[in-house]
C-alpha cells in the first residue's frame, strides 16, 4: 500500500517563514520617515542670547582652567549639590 501526503506536496514551512520574514523587511527599506521644522522654530533655536551668554562663560572658564587660574569654591559646591538632591 502507497500512502501520499494529499495536500501537502512541496510545502516547506521553514520556506514559508523565511519568505513572510523577507516580505516584511523589504517592506520596512522601502518606507521613510521625514520630519520637517518649521522657520519659526529655526528662528528660536538660532536667536537664543542666552546660549551666547553660556557659550562664553565656558570659554572664560576653560581659559582659566588651561593657565591655572581657576579656583575652585568646595564649599559652594557642596551647597549646590546637596541644595540639588534635596528637591
Amino acid at each position: 500500500m502507497k500512502i501520499n501526503n494529499v495536500g501537502m506536496a512541496g510545502v516547506n514551512p521553514y520556506n514559508l517563514q523565511a519568505n513572510k520574514t523577507g516580505n516584511i523587511k523589504e517592506s520596512k527599506v522601502k518606507s521613510s520617515d521625514k520630519v520637517e521644522i518649521s522657520s519659526a522654530a529655526k528662528e528660536m533655536q538660532q536667536s537664543s542670547p542666552i546660549l551666547a551668554e553660556r557659550q562664553a562663560k565656558v570659554d572664560e572658564l576653560k581659559i582659566q582652567v588651561e593657565e591655572g587660574n581657576y579656583k575652585l569654591n568646595a564649599q559652594a559646591t557642596a551647597k549646590g549639590l546637596i541644595d540639588f538632591y534635596r528637591k
